[in-house]
């Protein structure tokens, strides 16, 4: 059963979204990289503090390997206190 997140990462001023900027690219390239990962895209809004956040996984385990890997990656470190407003379904 494939795994969706979809949802928005709010940065609350110009030196989040700085972080965000600086540590995407690796993130996303590490994702992509991932076992199960089938699709991964975060892309900037019309908001400069706001991006969209789109992901699909193969299954639940590999959804949480991935969790596990940004919760310790450079990435997870350094967004750690950006809010992040998602949803999770799985079809």
């Amino acid at each position: 059963m494939t795994l969706y997140l979809s949802g928005r990462l709010i940065c609350s001023d110009a030196k989040q979204a700085e972080i965000v900027r600086a540590h995407l690219p690796e993130h996303i390239r590490l994702t992509h990289l991932e076992p199960g990962c089938q699709s991964f895209q975060v892309t900037q809004t019309d908001d400069p503090l706001v991006w969209m956040v789109e992901e699909a996984f193969t299954d639940r385990a590999a959804f949480d390997a991935h969790q596990a890997r940004t919760r310790a990656s450079d990435w997870g470190h350094a967004t750690k206190g950006i809010p992040r407003e998602y949803e999770i379904r799985e079809d």
